[in-house]
Formats: structure tokens, C-alpha cells, sequence
């Protein structure tokens, strides 16, 4: 039978490993997000603004989410 100790600790572990993947999806998604609207600016400069801000609205969305 385990102890509450060891109880604590798997929950302490998994809750880590969570807050991980989380960071890590969010850093990705940020990634990709970057990618996509620098492309976007590459192949219609004339847009820049709209595109800049809807990214900009993006990732906040997305920071938001990981706090």
C-alpha cells in the first residue's frame, strides 16, 4: 500500500509533466502562428498591418490560455 508521501509526490509528478505539455503545445502553437503570418506579410506586404495585428490578437489568445 502506498503512503501519503508517495501519493503526494505521483501527484506533484503528474501535475508537472501536465504543466509541461501545456508550455510546450502553447510554444508550438506560438510557432506556428509566427510562421503562418510572416508568410502571409511575405506573399501580400500590402496587408501588413491586418495581418500583424490579428497575430499579435493570436498569440494573446494563446498566453492567455497558458496562464
Amino acid at each position: 500500500m502506498l503512503s501519503l508521501l508517495a501519493v503526494e509526490a505521483m501527484a506533484a509528478l503528474g501535475a508537472a509533466i501536465a504543466i509541461a505539455v501545456v508550455g510546450g503545445a502553447g510554444a508550438i502553437a506560438m510557432m506556428i502562428v509566427i510562421g503562418k503570418a510572416i508568410d502571409g506579410i511575405a506573399r501580400q506586404p500590402e496587408a501588413d498591418g491586418k495581418i500583424r495585428s490579428a497575430m499579435i490578437l493570436g498569440l494573446v489568445f494563446i498566453e492567455t490560455l497558458l496562464s
